[in-house]
């Protein structure tokens, strides 16, 4: 496939002012998710993994709490003027952050605090971000502008820890926060300069009673968006503790500094932007992609956990960011593809919730076994979730070939 191919939805016009208005903020995004876990892990406590497991809980957890309104908005509200909403809040949050921390009056409640805010807005924003893709390319291009999306997101991951690594080195954290929030202008631009009338937007189904909870229905009757979401529950409450696993190694085992923790974060991304660029060729990802992913995921944060030095854990990191990214990737356009329109928002706040939502869950956990039993078995959980993931996709892909054998 060409070059052409690989980039084709960004001939259009609505999709190349919002992706680049995207990489800005995303960048901003990936600063401050570094600059606030070192806050946390350095400054506000003594290598403290169970606290940052308690921030990241915070910040995700609304996910989940807030599911049914979440996706209830992204299918029938304006999906352009809620990203609007949602992005100025987000940034006004990043902005009150760096200035306390600047100020020199951050506490840890505080922290917590913001990463509660952080977490009820993104709620709220990352169902109609997705389901806005479609409305911004339609169903030809979907499959490749999601992993145009992902690698968009995660090169800004390749770029914003390293970044956030020398500012805090430099400058400090707070000021890294503040550079976040006026990052949030450049989305707000890009959403301003849309052509509103070349979107794709489907009719927003009508109210009517149910409708908040008509997504768990839907997925009920669905065995196969069932079997995708636990996939995703085991390797999002369990595996995605990447904060913690990066930051408790890089301090507690490998003796770095910020810019060696901002260096390995890099790492995991340059592998989440290959496998971005591999999906972005597909025009359909397949079911055994699902287990193939979950597998290697877990292969290699086993590996990881034996890495004897810095430099095979960041080759590890590698390979783990490539295989959740065709993980999570493959999962979001199966899901939007196979789901109808009226649905989809619906069905990617529950795909996030169950995502993120886990957190909660996972982080504190994950963050207590870093404490009592060191790092490298917190690793090791990650890698168990990705071999039972691996164990459930293998069965989806044995009812996917059985249906085809009955001709359905």
């Amino acid at each position: 496939m060409s070059d052409t191919r690989l980039f084709r939805s960004l001939r259009i016009y609505n999709y190349r002012v919002w992706a680049a208005g995207a990489l800005v903020s995303n960048v901003g995004t990936w600063m401050q998710r570094v600059a606030q876990d070192w806050l946390v892990l350095t400054v506000l406590t003594d290598h403290n993994a169970s606290a940052v497991g308690i921030t990241m809980a915070l910040q995700f957890g609304p996910q989940l709490l807030l599911l049914p309104l979440t996706g209830y908005a992204a299918d029938h509200v304006d999906r352009r003027r809620l990203i609007m909403l949602t992005q100025a809040l987000l940034g006004l949050l990043a902005l009150g952050l760096g200035l306390v921390t600047v100020s020199g009056v951050v506490t840890l409640w505080q922290v917590y605090a913001f990463a509660l805010g952080l977490g009820c807005v993104s709620a709220f924003d990352a169902p109609a971000r997705q389901t806005f893709v479609n409305d911004l390319v339609g169903e030809q291009y979907l499959s490749n502008a999601v992993a145009l999306n992902s690698t968009s997101f995660n090169a800004a991951r390749m770029v914003g820890p390293a970044v956030a690594g020398l500012l805090i080195a430099a400058v400090g954290t707070g000021w890294v926060f503040l550079i976040n929030a006026i990052s949030f202008a450049t989305v707000l631009g890009s959403l301003c300069l849309l052509r509103v009338q070349e979107l794709h937007a489907a009719a927003r189904p009508p109210r009517k009673a149910g409708d908040l909870t008509g997504g768990f229905r839907y997925v009920w009757r669905r065995r196969d968006l069932m079997a995708m979401l636990l996939m995703l529950f085991l390797i999002g409450t369990f595996g995605f503790n990447f904060p913690i696993y990066i930051s408790t190694m890089s301090v507690s085992v490998f003796h770095g500094d910020a810019g060696q923790y901002g260096l390995l974060t890099s790492c995991l991304a340059v592998g989440s932007v290959i496998g971005a660029l591999l999906a972005a060729r597909r025009e359909r990802p397949r079911v055994r992609l699902l287990c193939f992913a979950t597998l290697s995921f877990g292969i290699f944060c086993a590996a990881a956990a034996f890495a004897p030095n810095e430099y095979l854990f960041a080759a590890a990191l590698t390979v783990i960011g490539l295989s959740a990214l065709t993980f999570m990737t493959a999962a979001t356009a199966l899901m939007q593809l196979s789901t109808e329109p009226s649905m989809r928002g619906r069905i990617m706040a529950l795909r996030i919730a169950v995502t993120m939502g886990g957190t909660p869950i996972g982080a504190p956990i994950v963050g207590w076994i870093a404490d009592q039993a060191g790092p490298r078995w917190a690793m090791a959980v990650g890698a168990a979730a990705g071999i039972v993931a691996a164990t459930i996709g293998g069965w989806l892909v044995l009812q996917a070939r059985r249906a085809r054998d009955r001709g359905e």
